[in-house]
Formats: C-alpha cells, structure tokens, sequence
C-alpha cells in the first residue's frame, strides 16, 4: 500500500463503519469494537506517524463538515476497520510506445458471455496498424509512428527500497502542492 500510495497516488480500500467513525470529528481514529464487516469505499491517500501511532491518510465522501476537512486518519498496521485487506488500483501496460494488442480467440467469439459485446463491431482478427484514441470531438484514428514521440512516454515504474519510502506522505502536501482537489491543486505559500 505505501509503495502503491508513493508511487502513483491514492488508492480505494473498503472499511468497516462502527458508529464511532461516523461521530469522528479529529484525531488517529482506532476502533475497539473490532468491527472487519465491509461497507464503505474511500480512498487511501498518505500516512504518517503521530507520537509513535502510525497511521493511514484517508479521503471520506461524506464531506468537508466531516473529520478532518473530509479526511479521516486511522491507525496503521493492525487492519483497523479492515482498511487493509480489500484494496485496489491499477498499474496501466503501456501498449502505445510498444503496442500490445489481443487477438480474439475462437473460445472467446463463441463465448456467449461475450455475445452482448460484438454488437459494437467485428471482433478483430489480427493486430491493428492504427489505435483509437479518445478526443473532445469522438474518436480519432492515431498512426503507431506517432506513439513513438518522446513526449508521449511514461516514466517507469520504479519502487525504492523501503528505506526510500518517506515516514510521513500525504498527496495534499507534495512539496507544497495539493494533488487531491481540483479547487486546491496550486502551490501553498
């Protein structure tokens, strides 16, 4: 979760609700009641330590009335309303500088699960020259030679040891900018 976290941003874990957190007003919430029943979704966005206490950094849908300004922090390393056994994110596959595309099987065109999903088209018989790429407008057809503009690369994946990976990180604070809120993604003085 902290390499995840570090690296590309917040992620979505499941929690548990006991009534305490929906009277939580500030503070490391830590649940007595051992409550693991899944309910709610939010996301993980940093964590730290506090007087020894570790802790997550978590942004709530509940609004900015609530907690912390919207956020909540809740103790680390011991499952605390099960926030860490149901999370998730994605890593993307770059297949536009290196394009990777699937072949349909004949299992999968014969697959009647997948029936409801040839009715947008043809299903592709073999790698195509050109990929579809989403404008304002619709969509647009993009040659390969243009994914190969450096300017269109993503920077690797890299993951520190865990001695690289910070004590404190929260993506509201990443030297001085806000990365979580539209309204607030500027440089703090």
């Amino acid at each position: 979760m902290l390499q995840e976290i570090y690296q590309r941003g917040p992620i979505a874990c499941g929690i548990a609700v006991p009534d305490a957190l929906e009277n939580y007003t500030g503070g490391i919430f830590n649940d007595t009641t051992g409550d693991i029943g899944i309910v709610h979704e939010i996301s993980v966005v940093g964590w730290g330590v506090e007087n020894g206490t570790k802790y997550w950094t978590v942004r709530n849908s509940w609004g900015s009335h609530w907690g912390e300004n919207g956020f909540f922090r809740v103790v680390r390393g011991t499952n605390n309303i099960a926030i860490e056994s149901d999370c998730a994110w994605a890593t993307p596959l770059d297949t536009w500088s290196i394009p990777v595309f699937h072949n349909t099987t004949t299992a999968e065109k014969n697959d009647p699960e997948n029936a409801k999903y040839a009715v947008n088209g043809p299903y592709p018989e073999s790698p195509i020259d050109t990929v579809i790429e989403q404008s304002p407008k619709g969509c647009s057809r993009v040659s390969k030679s243009a994914l190969t503009d450096p300017a269109l690369q993503i920077l690797p994946v890299t993951v520190p040891s865990g001695a690289a990976v910070p004590k404190n990180w929260d993506w509201r604070d990443v030297n001085g900018t806000n990365f979580l809120s539209w309204g607030l993604n500027q440089h703090i003085p």
